[in-house]
């Protein structure tokens, strides 16, 4: 009995330092970051979260009539908006509505499946959308569940509106009040520069969800 209590005392002590060492090392590195607004991308970014209730090709194929349906509604939401918060205003004040547009769509192809659609934060893996990418990290997420949620996922960017068409990602990060920096490190991949400011953006967001 007193052998797992000293494991977990071990395992207790092995993860303190271990945050020790990496507060340490942030402390140490931060100021040497070459990033100016670029972690600003965090707070101007809405992303669309839809999960299939299973894994199947029939539920598959449902959670792909959700998430455009999802995404038209949406789109009409927000058309104009060229404001985070009041882009985030309108999506907090319609999830019925969006609930609603969600299960109709279920039923209508003659399934029962509930569906639950929440306004929130989630960690997001890098992704990579086309003529730009986005670095791993915690976003404002519109997360749409349908039955079990146990089925693959499927991402893409409410805001700016990239949903509907990605090859204007350039435009619409302008139009929505992103800055060059902020641009750039998304859609200049192929820069040494802004490969390492994208790496170390998404190190410092990991090392901060590892602790969460």
């Amino acid at each position: 009995m007193k052998m797992p209590k000293k494991h977990n005392s071990v395992k207790q002590k092995k993860t303190i330092l271990t945050f020790c060492i990496c507060v340490l090392l942030l402390m140490v590195v931060m100021p040497f970051l070459p990033l100016g607004d670029e972690s600003g991308i965090y707070d101007n970014t809405l992303r669309l979260h839809v999960l299939a209730h299973s894994d199947t090709t029939e539920d598959q194929q449902l959670k792909l009539l959700v998430r455009d349906a999802i995404v038209e509604k949406a789109d009409s939401l927000t058309r104009g908006i060229n404001n985070f918060e009041d882009a985030k205003k309108v999506y907090m004040d319609n999830l019925d509505l969006l609930k609603e547009t969600a299960q109709d769509v279920v039923i209508e192809n003659g399934y029962s499946y509930p569906v639950d659609v929440v306004l929130g934060e989630e960690y997001y893996p890098e992704r990579q959308y086309g003529t730009f990418r986005l670095p791993s990290g915690r976003y404002t997420s519109l997360k749409v569940n349908i039955g079990e949620s146990d089925g693959q996922n499927w991402w893409c960017v409410l805001f700016p509106p990239l949903c509907v068409d990605a090859a204007k990602a350039e435009e619409e990060f302008v139009q929505t009040g992103f800055t060059p920096n902020q641009i750039r490190l998304l859609t200049d991949s192929e820069t040494p520069e802004y490969v390492i400011k994208f790496r170390i953006l998404e190190w410092v967001q990991d090392i901060v969800e590892l602790f969460k």
